[in-house]
């Protein structure tokens, strides 16, 4: 019986959608309603962020921390026990391997939670080790590369409201909720609303994805093909002189050697090697750079998990870059922070910094990227003998056994730990494999804001909300706020633990509020009076106008870096996969599943029971495969079994699926999520970056025979 309404926001994703939650006279959560007085999401949110109640009061819930016994099963034991006999096993590793020897990987169920989205990293810091991975390197770090490669306009990028022309590679926001930025607040009525003002839109993807539907011209290139059809836009704006040659000769310090490299990718080479049209090829190119004077391009994963990914990010940027496509001096600065603090913006370029090739490099030569190594790079980390292997893995919110390329070495890796943890309030595949799992409070059992440390891409206007914690855990359980975990371990083993800066209290651990008020410290409101607006608060103050850049600043963007050079000539030189593998393996999302996460929730799991391998009708019939037959698919690294299903809104020559499905073999706990990795296609030592260690994910040569 519902007892109250109580407004908040839903923090599975990027979305932040506002939700109405009811709740029973027991504190317990009974549904979830879209807000549809929200005037943030516009009473938007998606089906999984509507059933995500259900993993509230799941019996499939860890309500208790969890102890491997020998046997493999798994015991209750208190929280204090826990940390306990952690921070004991901790210790010796301390003693004779050094902090090195222990790392933590960071998932999505760490990034949006506020409260805790740094806590893994901090108590890293304080512990000593540079050994901190998350899913940010294993996604899309190809954008940090590309930022320490090329340069940054402090400013940012043409803003989606006032854009003439938005051209996306590789996302699908109508169902990610997740594309750097797009206005992803309801972001199918926002982007009616940005066509009905005129703009227009150009996608980028192998399939014609829900947002696809929606664009202006769509091309449909073969899956990592991107930099080589980029690389052919980039040189028919320069050959035709459609770029913006006063931006370029002031911020530009390299234009001849872009052009120079570019040569070799005529519109007939392009055309044949990406598999589009000359004609849509200028279509989309003349629409983006000649027609239309303001508006940006960007990327997502489409391009940053396939071949080639930094090169293609960087020719995204140099898209941006060579249009001049940034905000200019004199206007207004969109977002210039609300939890974050507002800093100067000047209308400059932040020379290329290459940050990876100073301080700490890891024993494999790599360097670290926003502050983190690159998850590529972990099981390399954990394998390959050396004084600093680690042997401790603290997993935080994340299950890198099904997010891990080379499915195979991934488990060999996690099984050869000596402790392994997991935060996590269900048995994962990863923790199925752990050694003690610590169950967390779920979203709307504590008190949040929005994840503010993308603030400034998430939303369009300085905005914030905060959420109280509006229901409790069930009753007879022992679950904390996730930092609690890292505060104790931090205490049990002397150490000083800091948050945002600041030094936290090791004798009485802090209130959840406490930590969100340290976050929000520049943010010239209060707690209580972000509070007292439910719906939100856009923060007010005189705007932030982009500040004239220094006269005497030397340089510019660095188009054509030598590495960039050799990459492209790497593509060039590229051959075929040939008869062997004539597909290509894609990866794509799911509306209802974020990841690895949500697909055990039982309306989902039955809307979603398994993760198809789709197919373009034509390609099925010439197979002579039918809908749901199985079909074996098999790459250089491995081979996986799945169900096909058409889709026709595929192109030729290619395989879909999503990534983020199955489970461990012989699994025993059943964890809910059917169908099959992807990462069974992959390898962890082949076809990677040399800067961020990133893997093959996606663009995958595959062949599919009928028949498992």
């Amino acid at each position: 019986m519902v007892a109250r309404k109580e407004r908040s926001f839903c923090r599975l994703c990027m979305g932040h959608c506002g939700v109405r939650v009811s709740v029973d006279e027991e504190d317990q959560v009974v549904s979830i309603d879209a807000d549809r007085d929200d005037p943030f999401t516009l009473g938007y949110a998606c089906f999984k962020g509507l059933q995500s109640g259900a993993a509230h009061n799941s019996a499939e819930r860890i309500l208790r921390p969890l102890k491997r016994q020998p046997d493999g099963s798994f015991e209750p034991i208190g929280i204090e026990q826990a940390l306990d006999e952690i921070a004991d096993r901790l210790q010796p590793v301390l003693k004779q391997y050094g902090p090195g020897a222990i790392g933590g990987y960071k998932g999505g169920g760490a990034f949006f939670t506020s409260s805790s989205l740094m806590i893994l990293n901090d108590w890293l810091r304080a512990l000593g080790s540079p050994k901190a991975f998350s899913t940010v390197t294993i996604d899309q770090s190809a954008k940090y590369v590309a930022a320490g490669r090329l340069g940054v306009w402090p400013a940012g990028r043409d803003p989606f409201h006032k854009g003439e022309v938005f051209l996306i590679v590789g996302g699908n926001p109508l169902v990610s909720i997740s594309t750097v930025g797009f206005d992803t607040r309801n972001p199918a009525k926002r982007l009616k609303q940005a066509q009905q003002r005129g703009m227009k839109l150009i996608v980028i993807d192998p399939r014609r994805t829900e947002t696809a539907r929606n664009a202006d011209v769509f091309l449909q290139p073969i899956p990592g093909e991107d930099a080589v059809l980029l690389a052919g836009m980039l040189r028919l704006i320069l050959e035709n002189n459609w770029h913006d040659q006063a931006f370029c000769e002031r911020y530009v310090a390299d234009l001849d050697a872009l052009r120079t490299s570019l040569q070799p990718f005529t519109l007939d080479h392009v055309a044949r090697r990406a598999g589009v049209p000359v004609e849509q090829i200028v279509a989309a190119t003349e629409l983006f750079a000649r027609q239309c004077k303001r508006g940006a391009a960007t990327s997502a994963t489409g391009p940053d998990m396939s071949p080639h990914s930094n090169l293609a990010e960087h020719l995204v940027e140099l898209l941006n870059v060579v249009c001049g496509r940034f905000i200019r001096e004199g206007e207004e600065v969109p977002n210039p922070g609300a939890i974050l603090p507002r800093w100067p913006r000047k209308a400059e370029v932040i020379p290329a910094q290459r940050w990876w090739d100073e301080g700490y490099h890891s024993r494999f030569g790599f360097g670290l990227l926003d502050g983190e190594l690159p998850t590529g790079s972990l099981l390399d980390e954990i394998l390959e003998p050396g004084t600093d292997r680690v042997r401790v893995l603290i997993v935080h919110g994340g299950n890198p056994a099904l997010a891990m390329p080379d499915h195979g070495r991934t488990l060999e890796a996690l099984d050869s730990l000596d402790l392994l943890v997991c935060i996590d309030h269900r048995m994962t595949a990863t923790a199925e494999l752990a050694d003690y799992v610590l169950p967390p409070t779920l979203q709307y059992e504590r008190p949040d804001l929005p994840m503010f440390i993308y603030e400034a891409l998430l939303f369009p206007e300085p905005f914030t909300r905060y959420t109280p914690a509006i229901a409790s855990p069930p009753r007879g359980s022992e679950v904390c706020d996730d930092w609690y975990y890292f505060w104790g371990l931090a205490k049990r083993l002397n150490l000083e633990l800091c948050y945002w800066g600041q030094a936290l209290d090791m004798t009485t651990p802090p209130s959840t509020d406490e930590l969100l008020q340290i976050a929000a410290q520049h943010c010239p409101l209060s707690l209580e009076e972000i509070a007292a607006h439910p719906h939100g608060i856009v923060l007010g103050g005189p705007a932030v106008l982009v500040e004239p850049g220094c006269p005497t600043t030397n340089g510019g963007f660095t188009t054509m870096p030598a590495d960039v050079a050799t990459e492209l000539g790497a593509v060039l030189a590229e051959v075929d996969a040939g008869d062997e593998f004539p597909y290509r393996l894609a990866a794509r999302r799911e509306r209802d599943a974020l990841n690895s996460a949500c697909k055990d929730l039982p309306a989902i799991k039955k809307r979603l029971p398994f993760n198809p391998a789709y197919m373009n009708p034509s390609d099925m019939l010439r197979e002579k495969i039918q809908d749901n037959e199985r079909v074996t698919i098999e790459s250089r690294h491995g081979t996986l079994e799945a169900l096909a299903r058409a889709d026709p809104d595929l192109r030729r020559g290619v395989v879909s699926i999503t990534h983020g499905f199955g489970s461990l073999p012989g699994s025993l706990h059943k964890p809910g999520c059917e169908g099959v990795s992807t990462n069974l296609l992959t390898s962890s030592v082949h076809d990677r970056q040399t800067i961020n260690a990133m893997p093959r994910l996606s663009g995958i040569p595959v062949s599919v025979r009928k028949g498992g």
